[in-house]
């Protein structure tokens, strides 16, 4: 690692550390049923996954929804998703290597997620991976969660490492555009989307095999500007359902 300050790695943890979209969609996929509503949720997540759920939630109905429905749904949501998930829980493929190389290689480790205490101990504890994380940040640390770029800063803040030395591990667009605001470059996971939908990462990844810490090193010196955001994928129509 060069003599001056670390560099970070920043994980989002659906779909980075779990490859679960699919039985995300499925969850939202009945509660919409039990709604009465025909949105289509793996379209809907395409667009907004790594939102916090109320505020995907926001976006399905054609009325406002008092926010304590709104928070009923979404717990109803994560409710179905446990269930479905339960047994599902394994981690991306060579997650844990990736994780003990880049501690053994000097990286400073965060994660920065629109979940909530209860559903990140659901997966981190389960899979016994939360002594890499230095630090751990919830939609409960920030007042806006992604697309803004509330919960890297804060990571970054909280590892004591600038933003150009940080590096995002996501596998949603929204969470690339909240990197990028937040002064980031991004390493992309195509589990939730095709790795054209992205806007500009670092490399799109399908798990952590064989990905070792020099070659983010090697990406990152490549790679020296940080994009910046997407007008359209920042544009609130986009964001709709």
């Amino acid at each position: 690692m060069p003599n001056q300050a670390p560099y970070a790695l920043i994980f989002d943890m659906d779909g980075v550390l779990i490859d679960n979209t699919a039985y995300q969609a499925r969850a939202f996929q009945l509660l919409f049923r039990d709604l009465g509503l025909t949105t289509n949720a793996r379209r809907l997540l395409e667009r907004q996954n790594g939102m916090p759920a109320t505020k995907i939630l926001e976006t399905v109905f054609a009325s406002d929804v008092p926010k304590k429905k709104l928070t009923t749904y979404a717990d109803q949501r994560e409710f179905l998703y446990r269930t479905i998930y339960w047994d599902k829980r394994k981690e991306v493929a060579g997650l844990t290597e990736f994780l003990k190389a880049s501690r053994a290689a000097g990286f400073k480790i965060g994660l920065g997620t629109g979940s909530g205490l209860d559903t990140i101990g659901y997966i981190i504890d389960h899979l016994d991976i939360r002594q890499y994380f230095d630090v751990v940040i919830t939609k409960d640390d920030v007042d806006k969660g992604k697309p803004h770029a509330d919960t890297y800063v804060l990571t970054a803040r909280e590892l004591g490492v600038p933003p150009e030395r940080c590096v995002v591990f996501e596998d949603a667009l929204v969470g690339e555009q909240a990197a990028y605001k937040a002064g980031m470059r991004c390493i992309a996971l195509s589990t939730s989307v095709k790795p054209d939908k992205f806007q500009a990462p670092l490399t799109v990844i399908k798990d952590f095999t064989d990905f070792t810490p020099k070659k983010v090193v090697e990406l990152l010196e490549q790679h020296p500007n940080v994009p910046k955001p997407s007008k359209q994928m920042a544009n609130r129509q986009y964001m709709q359902a």
